[in-house]
């Protein structure tokens, strides 16, 4: 990550300008450093406290931030202004970031369909977790490889069990899986056939197959039962059984 706390931009919240909206310690701003031509581009700053994240936050906290940011999303869509609009956090070393402070950003593309190049089938998979009106899959073909978790939920107003079911997913890669060895993911939101889905992609190296060939790795539907009983035995202990 490049900045230190000592020059963080988002941390000198005095001399934000193109404000948006606030809600709390919540901002949605104009990003001042575009880097894409053609779009129209913008940050949510999820908190004030410099270090803190999606995996952090208390439930409260987190519902908060997902439902201040999905309705600053939903606005930039109902504009009509943009091809399509994209949402994603960047979190850890390996993720594309290059801001600590934790931040999701929102982006209208004026003339690219950002969905063309997203196969349907990244988002199927066995689902192994159905309540509160979300279904949860491993990917059984991965965009750019390996694990790909999907939260899918049909009723985008009802945010907040959706951001519960991010923030346990989002624990769970940073503290077991692969043993405790990933530090960063990537967290996407879509609009797919009336839904909205959350996929949330553990980050590592790239591999090379991936980069010179575009061939993904894919792990096996043996490993990908094992881990979806481990994360749905998490998410009924913190979110609680309903069924």
């Amino acid at each position: 990550m490049v900045h230190t706390d000592n020059d963080c931009p988002f941390c000198q919240r005095e001399s934000l300008t193109d404000i948006l909206a606030e809600d709390d310690d919540r901002i949605w701003l104009v990003n001042k450093y575009r880097t894409l031509e053609e779009t129209y581009q913008t940050v949510v700053i999820e908190a004030a406290e410099h270090n803190g994240d999606i995996t952090t936050y208390t439930r409260e906290k987190n519902r908060a931030v997902f439902k201040f940011a999905m309705e600053a999303w939903k606005k930039t869509i109902d504009s009509g202004k943009y091809k399509s609009v994209l949402m994603y956090k960047n979190f850890g070393p390996y993720s594309g970031g290059s801001l600590r402070h934790p931040h999701m950003q929102i982006v209208g593309l004026n003339k690219i369909d950002a969905y063309r190049n997203i196969p349907q089938e990244s988002f199927d998979g066995a689902f192994f977790y159905e309540r509160y009106g979300l279904k949860i899959n491993i990917s059984d073909y991965p965009i750019a490889g390996f694990t790909e978790f999907n939260i899918i939920i049909s009723n985008v107003s009802n945010t907040e069990y959706f951001a519960d079911a991010v923030q346990v997913v989002a624990k769970y890669i940073l503290n077991d899986f692969f043993n405790g060895k990933c530090t960063s993911y990537n967290l996407f939101f879509y609009r797919i056939d009336e839904k909205t889905v959350a996929k949330i992609i553990p980050r590592f190296i790239v591999s090379p197959y991936f980069i010179g060939y575009k061939i993904p790795q894919v792990t096996d539907h043996k490993h990908n039962s094992e881990l979806g009983k481990d994360l749905s035995a998490k998410l009924l202990h913190e979110m609680g059984d309903n069924s």
